[in-house]
């Protein structure tokens, strides 16, 4: 069952939140620390008052409004997308996934250039993953991406998509591929900005990984002792820290906002990649949707299921692999190609985490330029 639906927050649930922000009680810092110790408290205070202040949640529902909303309920779930139809002379079907601690407000700038090119364009299916935006939530234990991606096989069927391609990042990007490896006669190809976090090469017998590969696996190591507290928490207590983040507003900002600072390329200032709308209208749908600890929890549900891709397990399907350079880390291409086949790669000078965001000219246009090559 599939039904259209227009998002309309209740105004008392924004009215509690400015009285949230503004009841907020500030910790100190380190004089001239910036964002050493974590979400700089000058740059906080100053968002904190643009949200009570300024910021218009209105705006952002009026945007999200501008695109037919939709709720499926597949296998007992209901699981929010968008739909839009592509204006190309072929339009090739295709769900765009979102990550963590992103939404699918993170595809939103791909729109216009992924259904408005003349030549290939795409009829898009930009889903909220459970748990996330005004996706059920998912209180028992195996909602993984695995889990995830055989709900968004059954949407495409519902929705009459025998075939269709596929394009994610950090988890979105975990889904794409369990859903490549779990339907492949289903897919067209598989376009990743990241390399899943849980994704495990199998070497053949006495194989050892190059040295290439080896410096990478250490510098992800080392990666994660300096920038991985935070994932290490959400794979072992999430609800512990849920219950400050699903209580403060501000807590929950600092704690997105960290990520945003860190994984893109901001160039010395955050404002010169992500608007503060941009910023809180994300915060404000985890807000709202009370999905911060939901979200979280697919870490330690994809902990306990690692993508194991091999001679067995490997990925025929055609793959594009978009790097920007501020990803980080981010495996050689030797280390992808073992469970991949890699049949388009891009390099690109700018750009982190969030491209769709970031960089979305440089994404679609990579998007459209893989899918044009095979189909």
């Amino acid at each position: 069952m599939i039904k259209k639906i227009k998002i309309e927050i209740e105004q008392s649930l924004l009215d509690d939140l400015k009285s949230k922000i503004k009841l907020t009680r500030w910790p100190d810092e380190i004089e001239g620390s910036g964002w050493t110790y974590g979400a700089n408290l000058i740059y906080m205070k100053e968002l904190a008052d643009y949200w009570m202040t300024y910021f218009d949640w209105r705006k952002t529902e009026n945007e999200i409004n501008k695109f037919d909303n939709f709720i499926a309920l597949i296998d007992g779930h209901r699981i929010h997308f968008l739909r839009i139809k592509g204006k190309g002379e072929k339009s090739v079907p295709i769900i765009l996934t979102h990550g963590w601690p992103s939404s699918f407000l993170e595809m939103l700038k791909l729109i216009p250039l992924l259904t408005e090119n003349p030549g290939t364009s795409f009829d898009l299916i930009i889903p909220s993953m459970p748990g996330y935006g005004f996706s059920q939530k998912i209180t028992r234990p195996g909602c993984n991406v695995s889990f995830i991606a055989d709900l968004w096989h059954k949407l495409m069927t519902e929705l009459g998509y025998d075939k269709y391609g596929l394009h994610g990042g950090d988890f979105g990007a975990g889904v794409s591929t369990a859903l490549s490896m779990k339907y492949p006669e289903n897919v067209i190809g598989l376009h990743l900005n990241y390399i899943p976090g849980n994704y495990v090469p199998v070497l053949e017998e006495n194989e050892e990984f190059s040295k290439e590969e080896n410096d990478y696996l250490d510098s992800e190591e080392d990666w994660y002792s300096r920038e991985g507290g935070y994932s290490l928490e959400q794979n072992t207590k999430p609800l512990t820290l849920a219950y400050g983040l699903n209580d403060s507003p501000v807590g929950l900002c600092a704690w997105i906002v960290e990520k945003m600072y860190g994984w893109s390329d901001i160039r010395g200032y955050i404002g010169n990649v992500f608007s503060m709308d941009e910023l809180l209208s994300n915060v404000t749908l985890y807000w709202i949707t009370e999905t911060i600890h939901s979200s979280m929890r697919l870490y330690s549900e994809n902990s306990k299921n690692p993508l194991i891709i091999g001679k067995n397990s490997f990925i025929n399907i055609p793959v594009g692999i978009a790097h920007f350079r501020y990803e980080d880390p981010f495996p050689p291409r030797r280390f992808i190609d073992r469970g991949f086949n890699v049949q388009h790669w891009s390099e690109f000078p700018v750009g982190g985490h969030f491209p769709a965001m970031e960089n979305p000219a440089l994404l679609a246009q990579d998007i459209i330029e893989f899918f044009g090559k095979i189909s």
